[in-house]
């Protein structure tokens, strides 16, 4: 009976974290669990299907982590969502696997921060009478939007068929070239005969996963 994918990239999710954290531990302390620069992509293989995931700070692919609001900003939304509908020119695999993409979807996430307790004191002060410059308080509502707007994240999705998987031995990962604020990733790699994670980055793009397949 054929296993559902999806439970396989949860197992590789769970067992990538001791290694997410491990790589980012100080930075996770001052900006969570979101880091620049810094994505996920898993792997899972099961007989001739190949799924895999990628997730990565919309900083990482367009500049930026709040809405597009712009028409520039939209545009820029618009070409990366093309760039990542396309598995094979991203992440580059030997040809003899004989893969073709059966599915990508592209998906935008974004956190809300809900306002802080400062801010709320800041409005209880004001309520209570206190002289405020009203241009210094219009400043400072907008230094909170931007602070609390929000981290967008690209997540995406991807299903190969291929017809000799065996053959899946490697891959480059052409990703960085394509997304100059991509500097690494962690890779976790889930197959019949091994679970694995690995890092790749932009000064070593390329990926051995010799015995793996």
């Amino acid at each position: 009976m054929r296993t559902n994918s999806s439970i396989l990239l949860s197992i590789v999710a769970s067992a990538s974290l001791a290694a997410t954290c491990a790589y980012g531990e100080e930075e996770h302390r001052e900006l969570g669990a979101h880091v620049h620069g810094h994505g996920t992509f898993n792997i899972a293989v099961e007989g001739n299907r190949v799924d895999m995931e990628l997730e990565a700070p919309g900083m990482d692919i367009v500049g930026f982590e709040h809405a597009a609001s712009t028409d520039e900003q939209k545009a820029a939304v618009d070409k990366a969502k093309v760039e990542l509908a396309k598995p094979l020119e991203l992440f580059k695999i030997p040809s003899g696997a004989a893969c073709k993409v059966a599915k990508a979807d592209v998906a935008i996430e974004t956190e809300h921060h809900e306002h802080g307790d400062d801010h709320d004191e800041d409005h209880d002060d004001h309520a209570k009478g206190e002289d405020h410059d009203h241009d210094d308080h219009a400043d400072a509502d907008d230094d909170h939007d931007h602070e609390h707007g929000g981290h967008s994240a690209f997540h995406v999705t991807y299903a190969l068929d291929c017809a000799k998987p065996s053959s899946l031995s490697s891959i480059t990962f052409d990703y960085f070239k394509q997304f100059a604020g991509a500097k690494s990733l962690t890779v976790n790699v889930v197959t019949a005969k091994a679970q694995s994670s690995y890092e790749v980055d932009r000064d070593k793009p390329e990926l051995d996963l010799g015995g793996m397949m």
